[in-house]
């Protein structure tokens, strides 16, 4: 690990003020993602400024509006007594990520900026156009068993491996931010970037912009809900394939349905077609099967992940029959 300046932040202005002057700077808060790749040589900033004293840990209502501080721990999030009652998907997608250690120090805004778990970007001797662009991508032709069905390109087919983030763009969540040009807002979908040309850009935070809350707009999202992750082992394993379903009904006629997936993408992965031919059908397999048909219309395998290809619509299906009491 290089040696680093370390700096506190007392508001987020002087956080914001500390990212915009000092272009190798990082913000660090609970860092079990960022720590690791310092010490593995993947991420050297010159510059760490400590944010975990900033006041961005509440959990609170804003009209219809549930408002998640940037830096609410995911285990007191997942716990929350709003959240269980207002977005139990949220609650279901946090407590099938990581150990319960980890969500013990991880906070939101860091999972929301975690990097990819590729073993070719963690391994400075590997190529990686993610970790150092134009130096290609190692796992294009190489072990890909981890990697992309959607949404890949031939400079990066590495996944986001977050599952807190595979409910928030379910539930239509809003990132909300502040930087050196002042406050905006951010429609969780357009947050991670596809690789494209720039696989090193996971997100679309501009310089010196700090994550402040994530805000999840009201629905009628709370009885029919489940969380699918399909993973080689039971605890602190990212997944392979990861299912979010949300649905409202009216006896067996679905009038909404939201429906994301991880494991499968460079950024979590809205099944919009997949909802819109749901909405307003009725719970059967033969609906679950052809929603999860048109979800996979556009997978691509690399190799030795093309079992996905069948992992991904059997868990889209198997997560809609649960989530509808059909399982």
């Amino acid at each position: 690990m290089i040696n680093f300046e370390y700096i506190r932040a007392s508001t987020p202005k002087s956080a914001i003020d500390a990212l915009t002057k000092d272009s190798a700077a990082q913000c660090i808060a609970g860092g079990t993602n960022l720590v690791d790749l310092m010490k593995k040589g993947v991420a050297t900033p010159q510059k760490l400024i400590d944010i975990t004293n900033l006041s961005l840990k509440e959990i609170k209502k804003d009209g219809d509006k549930l408002v998640i501080g940037a830096l609410a721990l995911n285990s007191e999030v997942a716990e929350n007594e709003l959240v269980l009652k207002e977005q139990p998907l949220l609650s279901l997608a946090l407590k099938a990520g990581a150990s319960q250690q980890i969500r013990n120090m991880a906070t939101v805004g860091g999972n929301m900026l975690q990097r990819t778990r590729c073993a070719y970007f963690y391994n400075t001797d590997m190529p990686c156009n993610k970790r150092e662009p134009c130096s290609g991508c190692g796992a294009l032709n190489g072990f890909n068993r981890m990697h992309a069905i959607f949404g890949a390109s031939d400079k990066c087919i590495a996944v986001h491996p977050s599952d807190m983030c595979i409910a928030l763009v379910a539930l239509n969540a809003t990132v909300l931010v502040s930087g050196p040009e002042g406050d905006r807002r951010i429609p969780f979908q357009n947050f991670h970037r596809l690789p494209g040309d720039t696989p090193q850009k996971d997100n679309t935070l501009e310089r010196g912009e700090l994550i402040i809350a994530v805000e999840i707009p009201g629905n009628q999202l709370q009885h029919h809900v489940h969380y699918l992750k399909v993973r080689d082992r039971t605890s602190y394993a990212f997944a392979l394939v990861s299912v979010a379903a949300a649905l409202q009904m009216q006896g067996d006629i679905i009038n909404d349905v939201r429906l994301a997936m991880g494991g499968v993408a460079h950024k979590p992965w809205r099944l919009t077609e997949a909802e819109s031919f749901l909405k307003g059908k009725n719970t059967s397999e033969a609906n679950f099967q052809e929603a999860a048909k048109l979800a996979m219309a556009d997978a691509k395998g690399y190799g030795q992940n093309n079992f996905k290809l069948k992992l991904a619509p059997n868990s889209i299906v198997e997560t809609l029959k649960t989530a509808t009491g059909k399982a």
